[in-house]
């Protein structure tokens, strides 16, 4: 499975494993489906919704790598 990164699109991580979507959830992102949420990068929806990117790469890197 590859790694994501900061600059990772959103609706590619989605496309890559679905079961990823409960992590944008947590951090408030409820419209998944939405062109806007699918086309920003990791890095652009954290700063919006004030989450650590960092962190969330490293959390999503590790559930992809099970």
């Amino acid at each position: 499975m590859a790694s994501i990164t900061k600059d990772t699109i959103i609706g590619d991580i989605l496309d890559m494993d679905e079961t990823t979507a409960p992590y944008f959830v947590e951090m408030g992102m409820h419209c998944l489906g939405c062109p806007s949420a699918r086309g920003e990068t990791l890095e652009q929806a954290c700063a919006v919704h004030g989450v650590n990117a960092d962190e969330l790469v490293e959390k999503i890197n590790q559930h992809l790598s099970k």
